[in-house]
């Protein structure tokens, strides 16, 4: 069901069980999977593909150029997954040559109202954005992530699988799988405790975990702590996901708690 106000191009790939609202833009090089429904108001173009059962809002803005001044209309690619739900005033951008030319969105998000997903950015499954948060280029947000309103993440930086990132956050610094981090320039209070037991996680992982995290912070040399520790939780596969992210990118910095 199209709206008869809406523009579709006619070399969209639209599926016939779409349904597209009133005043909506929909590109030449748009692929539109079955139960996309664009509310009102909606503008898509690029080379951007939307899975099915994806809900946008009024006055979102997908596909259109990167932000990013090295950008020389080179084609480049958006992925938005499946059984996502993108709010209003939402704006996500394609990727570019220089970023691997893709920016890619996982399944069953949810985007809320203005924020924005910049260039190359790569996203997993289960994310919560909330208001007014803005991720810069390069990205790279891991599964079931929950970032507060009003933050702001920093270019090229990572947030490890069911970090939680409170309100007003301003993240410069790639935060561990698991963690919470706040402050006005982020970092860590502890564990993500409630996410984990909300995951139905052992609570005997949950405290080995706890005690890891105090180990691997208990100085400033990371990678000294962590030479340490090896092996030492070798059975517990939270412990090991941390570990690996920090020594995955031994050139960014990892947000550690304040004392």
């Amino acid at each position: 069901m199209i709206h008869n106000s809406s523009v579709i191009d006619k070399n969209a790939k639209i599926s016939s069980k779409v349904k597209i609202g009133p005043f909506c833009y929909v590109g030449p090089n748009v692929e539109l999977s079955d139960d996309v429904e664009l509310l009102s108001n909606v503008h898509i173009e690029g080379y951007t593909t939307i899975g099915k059962g994806t809900k946008i809002f009024p006055f979102a803005s997908i596909g259109t150029k990167p932000q990013d001044l090295k950008y020389k209309n080179e084609k480049t690619n958006l992925f938005i997954g499946e059984n996502n739900t993108i709010r209003e005033y939402v704006t996500i951008n394609p990727g570019t040559a220089g970023g691997g030319s893709k920016t890619s969105i996982g399944n069953n998000c949810l985007f809320m109202i203005s924020s924005h997903i910049a260039h190359d950015c790569i996203i997993g499954n289960n994310v919560i954005i909330a208001n007014n948060v803005p991720l810069g280029g390069h990205v790279t947000i891991e599964d079931s992530v929950v970032i507060g309103g009003n933050s702001a993440v920093q270019q090229f930086t990572r947030i490890g699988r069911l970090a939680m990132i409170g309100g007003m956050t301003g993240v410069l610094k790639d935060v561990i799988p698991f963690g919470l981090s706040i402050g006005n320039r982020n970092y860590l209070q502890g564990l993500n405790l409630i996410g984990l037991r909300r995951n139905k996680y052992e609570n005997k992982k949950i405290m080995g975990l706890d005690k890891a995290f105090k180990d691997i912070f208990k100085s400033k040399n990371l990678h000294e702590n962590l030479s340490k520790i090896n092996g030492e939780y070798k059975d517990n596969e939270l412990v090991s996901e941390v570990i690996k992210f920090i020594e995955k990118d031994k050139k960014r910095p990892i947000c550690s708690p304040q004392n």
